[in-house]
């Protein structure tokens, strides 16, 4: 999900400033410092499996959970949107405890959550529990959707910064398509043990990773911050021009107005608020979620006599092009692939569509079984290349540091907002109108499209000061050399 990390509008004493080399491209001791980096970022990212997991899980485990526990249709329904309502709940405070008790601590807290909610819903007799357990994960989650990415970009340098940044949202597809796979052939209580697994193994891991060194900078450790620093750099690497930037950096910034969230909505700030919301709305309003939490039963409804068939399609498809969107994403740049994926997004929505109105007419059947499983490949494969991340890569960089940390708690909270307004009345949305329910969601991803061709900067090969200086006009640009630090 989004990230916090400050980079933005900085005093004029800057100029001049000596753009010095990245310290993992060059150095005897590269290969330590990486593998550092490298455990680390993936200790951080089994919360973002967490996360993945627990978007899954209600897709495959409809059938049984309800047959089990003798739930309806409605009933079931606030079961799958109940978790983005404990999101919301963890996004909100995410940011405050994160800044509190320290990023490691903030994940601990999140896998404490997440366990108590996967053994609320294995021992759930009752509605009750089961709706606990999944509140419970919600704000697990919420809290991880914050915590992770801003752990990951600040202990990573700038060369590498972007692409262990996109892990997060590559494993986050990867946690979903285990849920879609493991599904198809265990116990929905099975599964649920399953997603306790990698909370452990973060719990462990946080043991013997560093803390970030910006977080102890900014509650005032300084020889906390250089041995944290020294950790993930090697031993030998000379980390002194680093730690003083840091340092030099987060003084700074405190002497920065505090922002409040009226803020946002001046003249300077609001074509980035736009983008930041109007992404993640169309993002949201698109379908995705509904077709992640209930591909099971779509794929039924369209004729199919399981669906376990085409979910195992859906991960087949998912993480080969999310991992080509990883690679494509500095090369091709944000836009192209974002019109790209809406405009995949918005046929596959049309073909599902399609095959709900030709089952509705009695069409040829297979007709519907072949729209239905087309649609929803299509669907998958178009966001993973670009829907599904690059509006938080894109959030995370079109606003000032003064604005970032209530930007980015604006732009989360609307993001769940959506995937729970979504995931809540999908199926509702299916009795009204199957087909009227797919070529709604269609429309909205071709406004996407426009949407993007219109209003969203290109953000490829440019510093964080000047896509931010681009957009809010009260900013001054600032030399790139201070933008490694940011």
């Amino acid at each position: 999900m989004g990230s916090s990390n400050p980079a933005g509008h900085m005093s004029t004493e800057w100029e001049g400033a000596e753009v010095k080399k990245p310290l993992l491209v060059t150095g005897d001791h590269r290969a330590s410092s990486i593998w550092v980096v490298v455990v680390s970022t993936a200790i951080a990212v089994c919360g973002s499996f967490v996360f993945g997991i627990s978007v899954g899980y209600s897709s495959p485990s409809q059938e049984g959970i309800m047959h089990d526990l003798h739930l309806s249709i409605a009933e079931y329904s606030v079961f799958g949107s109940i978790l983005t309502i404990g999101a919301m709940l963890g996004a909100i405070f995410s940011g405050t405890i994160a800044d509190r008790v320290g990023r490691k601590c903030a994940m601990a807290i999140s896998d404490v959550f997440c366990i108590a909610g996967y053994l609320f819903i294995v021992f759930s007799k009752n509605f009750l529990w089961l709706y606990l357990g999944r509140l419970s994960i919600g704000c697990g989650i919420g809290l991880f959707s914050y915590v992770v990415p801003v752990y990951i970009s600040e202990v990573t340098p700038k060369n590498l910064r972007g692409r262990f940044a996109a892990v997060n949202q590559l494993m986050i597809c990867c946690g979903a398509s285990l849920a879609y796979a493991l599904g198809t052939f265990i116990t929905w209580r099975t599964l649920a043990i399953i997603g306790v697994t990698p909370c452990l193994l973060q719990l462990v891991g946080l043991l013997v990773i560093p803390e970030s060194p910006r977080w102890l900078a900014k509650i005032g450790h300084p020889g906390a911050l250089e041995e944290a620093l020294q950790k993930l750099r090697g031993k030998e690497t000379d980390i002194s021009e680093e730690a003083e930037e840091i340092k030099d950096f987060t003084e700074k910034i405190q002497h920065l107005p505090q922002s409040k969230i009226w803020d946002l909505f001046q003249k300077d700030y609001i074509h980035a608020v736009t983008v930041g919301v109007g992404l993640m709305v169309l993002q949201q309003f698109g379908g995705v979620n509904a077709i992640c939490f209930y591909a099971s039963e779509i794929f039924v409804s369209a004729g199919f006599a399981s669906g376990n068939m085409g979910m195992l399609a859906m991960v087949a498809v998912q993480v080969p092009m999310t991992t080509l969107g990883v690679l494509l994403l500095d090369k091709a740049g944000r836009r192209p692939l974002l019109i790209v994926s809406a405009a995949g997004t918005c046929l596959g929505c049309l073909l599902v569509g399609v095959s709900f109105l030709s089952k509705e007419h009695h069409w040829a059947k297979d007709l519907n079984v072949v729209l239905a499983l087309a649609g929803i490949l299509v669907f998958t494969g178009s966001f993973s290349l670009g829907m599904g991340g690059i509006p938080w890569v894109i959030m995370s960089e079109i606003f000032p540091i003064h604005m970032k940390g209530t930007a980015g708690s604006l732009v989360t909270l609307v993001s769940w907002l959506g995937s729970w307004i979504i995931s809540y009345a999908f199926n509702f949305l299916l009795l009204w109108s199957s087909y009227g329910t797919f070529f709604m969601f269609a429309s909205i991803c071709g406004l996407t499209v426009l949407f993007v061709a219109r209003l969203v900067p290109e953000t490829k090969g440019r510093t964080l000061e000047e896509i931010q200086a681009s957009m809010n006009s009260s900013l001054a640009p600032v030399p790139s050399g201070i933008d490694r630090i940011a």
